[in-house]
């Protein structure tokens, strides 16, 4: 081998075991937050574990009670979203929460026996997230393969009708995507049967977040029922921890607020790109917020007035009105019982430049796509884009 070649694989190892290190320290830093929020009687008395990381072929996670190590599978955390990691690090905290201090015998109960699942509902851990658990990211695009759901199809050909070059044809189907969303979820939670629920991040964690991330939170949380939560998360890039936007709802709500929010975000990207090209290049990061927040407003609008119009016609058994969904609010207290609620200033802006980014906010279509979401993404080492 050529010692260009030798180079090569060097920089390789020594990045890898770079990633490694960062996600060991990410461990330990999600470790001691869940360990923190533990209540009384049993705060406190969980004492910090070493963290490895693994080749495991059939498990994503374990817990060894005689090294009082957590090991997780390499590959897994090296493939997947940090969301999915921190949830088998959970699930092997519980196990290990049932082994050194709810006193679990593993001679007289199963390793998920009655101390395991209580204490995933101490540390409110996944009791399932092991062996051949499966993320949500892998259900999701599981479920896509083979859609059961009608009215799932429907909504899917209609964001493929609104990649049209008509743009009245393209927003018509956009706007009547949106409308069977509302009216299928109003109908579901309306309806008696039993819905599951799922959390993901949107979004890449961060130690500050420009306004812009808020607005567009607040957006899909009015419009595509489901429910936000600012959580902390390691912060790869930093190596601390940060925070960032954790969503709930039904898997299909969760799936089409993720598309849509990143959506948007790509959207701003592009935009805000060609419209500094204009401006000659002169707009400050500041700006871009500016711009990006009339983006969301701007998109708001068109939303809203075009539901609104559909809500005058609608009759009475399928009005689009908003409806709270009583048993997700139950799903996310159980997840978070102690939930704060802030506020953020707006600070200075250019109303100019507001402007012009609702302007451009009120031409975005969201069409074709919720199926081809990348959901499953490697934590590398980059700066997020500014």
């Amino acid at each position: 081998m050529s010692l260009m070649g030798w180079h090569t694989m060097d920089t390789q190892c020594d990045l890898r075991q770079k990633i490694e290190h960062r996600i060991l320290k990410g461990l330990d830093c999600e470790w001691k937050a869940a360990a923190d929020s533990i209540e009384p009687p049993y705060q406190g008395r969980l004492k910090m574990p070493m963290f490895r990381l693994e080749n495991m072929e059939r498990q994503l996670g374990a817990w060894s009670s005689h090294t009082r190590e957590i090991r997780l599978s390499r590959q897994f955390v090296m493939t997947y979203p940090w969301d999915a990691v921190r949830e088998v690090l959970h699930h092997e905290m519980a196990h290990q929460f049932s082994h050194e201090v709810l006193n679990a015998s593993p001679s007289l109960e199963p390793p998920h026996g009655s101390s395991f699942r209580t204490a995933c509902q101490i540390l409110r851990a996944n009791p399932k997230a092991s062996g051949h658990y499966r993320p949500l990211q892998d259900r999701i695009s599981s479920r896509n393969q083979n859609e059961p759901d009608r009215i799932m199809r429907r909504i899917r050909k209609l964001m493929s009708l609104a990649q049209s070059s008509n743009p009245n044809e393209a927003e018509a189907a956009m706007v009547k995507a949106h409308q069977l969303i509302t009216r299928h979820n109003v109908d579901l939670i309306r309806s008696q049967q039993e819905l599951s629920y799922a959390s993901i991040f949107i979004g890449r964690p961060a130690l500050r977040h420009f306004r812009e991330t808020y607005q567009l939170a607040n957006l899909l949380i009015a419009h595509f029922f489901i429910k936000g939560i600012w959580v902390p998360a390691y912060v790869m890039e930093k190596e601390k921890l940060g925070r960032v936007l954790e969503i709930s709802g039904t898997p299909e709500n969760v799936e089409i607020a993720a598309y849509v929010h990143d959506c948007v975000v790509r959207y701003i990207e592009s935009q805000w790109t060609a419209y500094r090209q204009r401006q000659g290049h002169k707009l400050n990061r500041y700006r871009k917020t500016d711009f990006a927040v009339g983006i969301i407003d701007g998109f708001r609008e068109k939303l809203e007035m075009k539901t609104n119009d559909h809500r005058l016609m609608a009759t009475a058994t399928h009005a689009l009105i908003k409806v709270e969904d009583a048993r997700l609010n139950a799903y996310i207290k159980e997840r978070y019982p102690y939930v704060t609620s802030f506020r953020r200033d707006g600070g200075r802006q250019d109303d100019r430049v507001l402007k012009d980014g609702m302007d451009v906010g009120r031409q975005l279509i969201i069409s074709k796509g919720i199926t081809e979401r990348k959901t499953t993404a490697k934590p590398l080492l980059v700066e997020p884009p500014t």
